[in-house]
């Protein structure tokens, strides 16, 4: 099987080494194909998704991506932006569902803000639209306000869009996770100011006729920030939109302790996916080897389990990340009192060893 490696910038490299050398524990037989992407991709290139990278992801079976972007890059032209890879590669692979598991792990309740009782056993799995909303919407740009208040003034705009089959296909993929799970999706809208909102609520009341097992909440976006935190444990499975999605996975990675132990996929029709943690390129840590790599090594273990169909395979890395845990192993953002802190390659290798227990 061919696995597409796109590193990226930042700390990218870094944490990506080490979900390669675990996967080359599991299994020699992966051929693995390394590519530049975003900003690296731009400075040999100048384009953060050349045409050879985007070749290799059509044709690799999954996709193993780390992180792209560096503050240099800020005032290029957005088309030249290192973000435009991961927009492009969404795009041309018809990546329409992020699935983002916020789990926290017993060894690390300490490490989140909230208190223990709260967040202990959390386990939430938020299932974002991804290929829609107003990051992809036409028209946008920018211009002289034609009407208006500010008629004549400079202004940026965008278009925030959705279509009933667009909504219908994500509805697909939350409420069947939610069967194999406690069989409830909340949905997250703003249907009360928005009219694209309105139109996710209505498809989702009329999808669940489909799924007469699954129980289906509705909750607007803001309500659903403070309930996250408030009490997490109330949601299983979350379905909602693009830039809803976008801010709410990233509140509920802190609820784990960490960002740096969130994987996360991006998969299509085909569950043809791209997989990579759900934190960013963090380019002030970038080459300092404290980097959490655990997020992107529980991304290759989704990949095993949803591209690749190795679920037992997926199984062996999550318990080893579980082992290794418990063995009071700790990069730099997960540290507690009484643990062991170890370096990027460290925890990697732990990992590994973790393999064969």
């Amino acid at each position: 099987m061919k696995i597409a490696i796109l590193p990226g910038d930042g700390i990218g490299p870094e944490i990506v080494t080490e979900a390669v050398k675990v996967l080359q524990a599991l299994d020699e037989s992966f051929e693995l194909e390394l590519a530049l992407v975003g900003g690296a991709a731009y400075e040999a290139s100048g384009n953060p998704l050349p045409d050879d990278t985007l070749a290799l992801a059509k044709h690799a079976d999954a996709i193993l991506f780390g992180a792209v972007g560096d503050w240099r890059y800020d005032k290029l032209e957005r088309m030249f932006r290192p973000e435009q890879a991961i927009l492009g590669l969404r795009t041309h692979l018809q990546l329409f569902a992020n699935l983002r598991p916020a789990i926290c792990y017993p060894e690390l309740t300490s490490a989140s803000s909230l208190k223990p009782e709260i967040i202990s056993g959390l386990d939430i799995l938020i299932v974002r639209e991804l290929s829609g909303d107003i990051y992809f919407g036409q028209p946008r740009g920018l211009r002289n306000a034609p009407d208006g208040p500010f008629q004549g003034n400079h202004e940026g705009f965008d278009t925030m869009r959705y279509a009933e089959p667009e909504v219908r296909r994500i509805g697909h993929v939350a409420f069947q996770a939610a069967r194999k799970r406690t069989k409830h999706v909340t949905s997250i809208d703003k249907a009360n100011v928005l009219e694209t909102s309105q139109l996710w609520r209505n498809v989702m009341i009329d999808l669940a006729l489909e799924y007469p097992d699954v129980k289906l909440s509705h909750m607007y976006v803001d309500n659903a920030a403070m309930q996250l935190v408030k009490a997490p444990k109330a949601f299983d499975v979350v379905v909602t939109g693009n830039i809803f999605g976008d801010i709410l996975s990233d509140e509920a990675a802190i609820l784990t302790g960490s960002i740096g132990m969130l994987p996360s996929a991006s998969i299509n029709a085909n569950n043809k996916g791209l997989y990579e943690p759900s934190h960013g390129s963090a380019p002030d840590i970038a080459g300092k080897s404290i980097a959490n790599p655990l997020a992107t090594i529980l991304s290759a273990a989704m990949m095993l389990r949803y591209s690749l169909g190795r679920p037992e395979q997926a199984d062996r890395i999550e318990n080893a990340v579980k082992l290794v845990l418990s063995q009071r192993y700790r990069t730099l953002d997960i540290i507690t009192p009484g643990c062991k802190q170890v370096s990027t390659s460290e925890m990697g290798n732990a990992v590994i060893a973790a393999l064969a227990h």
